[in-house]
């Protein structure tokens, strides 16, 4: 029993909003939590109070972030994404994000191929990370409907999913600074951050105060929300009427089916056809960034290590293995074509975090070149990831 209860949902969000206000906070004020990152702030906090008990593992409040703050955050986060510019402005970026992917669906298999018989479901569990572990958490919710994971199974590959998640953020922060690395591979902006040509706290100055009016934020929250309307009410019609009558046809259903998907594309076909409305929205992305943070603090409070010890340690290596591959995968090819050490940071954190995290590295460290192209790359990831999921599990089923 927690000391906030579950049905508390006031109290829940003053702690949802207040960790996030204060992940912010230490993130543009102080240089060593502007490395960690807000959001890795956000969700280790939550997940002490969680496991300290001071707050649930599981709430309504919690559901409220998923269904109205999350999809809300999507269509803000991507007001700037002109799909013509994916091709200009990613440059090396989506190369190496295509190879990380690979190293993802190779990671699935090998691991399938050394836990399989210790793992449950496990055709449904290499659909759900590596499309994960290619997109985000929109994967892995869409593997897991489409392949029939039983609840309980579902909460300890979520958990899992978690805890890792915030071990590897470590690992990502911390590569830049480690000899091996910075002698074997190029790091221009890591050069520039620290030859003093960038600022010292990269996160605020990326996030400086800007003019917002009433008019950008009710343009901002009106557009969101109704292309939030019309994404799901697509995705609702696409959901019964395509038959899943054959792989192909299953697998559109899937993809037309997923109301994040539809509205990551009506938002980028809008953001494109209307670039004069969608890229002048000033406060669009600082607010979706905040409820972004709302979001990963709850992903933190759902992290229970006790569950993680008592049922889920089998499904904690499989996701290690598939991590462990992309990672491998990404550095070695990084290494022989010479990639920039920062692309390929930014890469990997695009497949496994989703173009959020990655965009919050990118600031945090101050690669502010990398930050578009982050979430192009990263949006991608959405696409792809369902369609190396179920590649995934049909090769090993």
């Amino acid at each position: 029993m927690s000391f906030i209860s579950a049905d508390d949902t006031w109290g829940l969000w003053a702690v949802m909003v207040g960790v996030a206000s204060l992940s912010i906070w230490l993130e543009q004020t102080c240089r060593w939590a502007g490395k960690v990152t807000g959001c890795v702030l956000a969700l280790l906090m939550m997940m002490i109070l969680a496991n300290f008990q001071v707050i649930p593992t599981d709430a309504p409040a919690y559901d409220n972030v998923w269904n109205y703050a999350v999809p809300l955050a999507v269509p803000l986060l991507l007001f700037n994404c002109d799909i013509r510019t994916i091709g200009r402005e990613t440059g090396k970026l989506l190369i190496v994000f295509l190879l990380s992917a690979a190293g993802t669906a190779a990671g699935a298999l090998l691991g399938a191929f050394a836990l399989g018989k210790y793992v449950p479901e496990l055709k449904a569990f290499a659909a759900m990370f590596a499309g994960t572990y290619t997109g985000g958490s929109v994967n892995f919710t869409a593997m897991a409907d489409a392949f029939l994971t039983d609840k309980k199974l579902i909460s300890a590959g979520v958990v899992a999913d978690n805890l890792l998640m915030a071990i590897y953020f470590f690992v990502l922060i911390a590569i830049p600074g480690i000899v091996w690395f910075r002698t074997h591979y190029k790091h221009p902006l890591v050069d520039k951050v620290e030859s003093g040509a960038a600022s010292a706290n990269a996160a605020a100055d990326y996030w400086k105060p800007k003019p917002v009016g009433l008019k950008h934020i009710a343009f901002n929250f009106a557009a969101a929300t109704i292309i939030v309307a019309v994404s799901r009410t697509l995705a609702a019609y696409f959901s019964r009427t395509i038959p899943a009558a054959s792989t192909a046809l299953s697998i559109a259903n899937q993809l037309l089916g997923n109301q994040y998907l539809v509205m990551t594309t009506v938002t980028m076909i809008l953001a494109t056809s209307f670039p004069g409305a969608f890229s002048n929205a000033p406060g669009a992305s600082e607010t979706g960034t905040f409820l972004i943070y709302i979001f990963f603090g709850v992903i933190g409070a759902s992290a229970s290590i006790m569950e993680i010890v008592s049922s889920s340690p089998i499904l904690f290596a499989y996701a290690g293995v598939v991590i462990v591959m992309n990672m491998i995968v990404t550095f070695f090819f990084g290494r022989l074509f010479r990639f920039n050490l920062e692309d390929l940071i930014i890469a990997s954190n695009a497949n496994v975090g989703g173009p959020t995290t990655a965009a919050a590295m990118a600031i945090s460290k101050g690669w502010f070149d990398l930050v578009g192209p982050a979430l192009l790359v990263g949006t991608l990831g959405y696409v792809l990831g369902s369609y190396l999921g179920v590649i995934v599990a049909n090769v090993v089923g």
